[in-house]
């Protein structure tokens, strides 16, 4: 049996996972999280086989559950379910410790042999996550933003100085200033509004 602690912020959508996921005989419903705090805490009490949880979660957002989770149980399985399919949000989410990433419209057969494999410790990722993933893989250039530089860029689309931006990532301004100077070579402009407009342009980051 399957262990599954559900994590969402929208009610109508836990809902329709726990009915969706206890239609299979090998899973069972542990526990459910309306935020990353709850999450973390469940995770830790329950120690479930997987957790399945969103990014954008008021509280704690998903990735900072994600990372909390994997701190405190280093061999925690955790598959992301989102309508979140940028960059921006699939690589940090897997470099924080996620071994799945799945987008909200995805089949529930899909989904299903997604929770098997990740509760089994495979790597399951949506047919457009795993094509970015490759990508990026596949071309290592040095034209490729790292995560931070998309932390960054992505501060700065939400109109954060460098004050403001090294606070919130607890780095220096002088390393954010860095950080943009490697951002504007690669991206190949050269102001702050240039950077995020491309960016935006080339689904690096996204503006909410």
């Amino acid at each position: 049996m399957i262990k599954i602690i559900i994590t969402d912020d929208h009610p109508i959508v836990r809902s329709g996972l726990r009915a969706l996921l206890s239609s299979q005989s090998d899973f069972e419903i542990v526990g459910e999280a309306d935020n990353g705090e709850e999450a973390v805490r469940s995770a830790i009490s329950l120690v479930p086989d997987l957790i399945l949880i969103d990014l954008q979660m008021p509280v704690l957002d998903g990735l900072g559950a994600i990372k909390l989770i994997r701190e405190k149980l280093p061999k925690a399985n955790i598959l992301v379910l989102t309508t979140y399919g940028t960059d921006a949000d699939i690589l940090p989410a897997l470099e924080a410790g996620a071994i799945g990433y799945l987008l909200k419209d995805t089949p529930p057969e899909q989904l299903f042999q997604a929770v098997r494999n990740v509760a089994s410790g495979e790597m399951s990722l949506a047919p457009r996550v795993a094509e970015k993933v490759t990508q990026r893989l596949a071309n290592p250039s040095k034209n490729v933003l790292s995560s931070r530089e998309i932390e960054v860029l992505e501060l700065a689309s939400q109109g954060n100085p460098n004050k403001e931006i090294a606070r919130k990532l607890f780095i220096t301004e002088a390393t954010v200033k860095s950080h943009f100077v490697h951002i504007f070579s690669k991206l190949e402009v050269t102001d702050r509004t240039a950077a995020v407009t491309e960016a935006v342009k080339r689904k690096i980051i996204k503006i909410s």
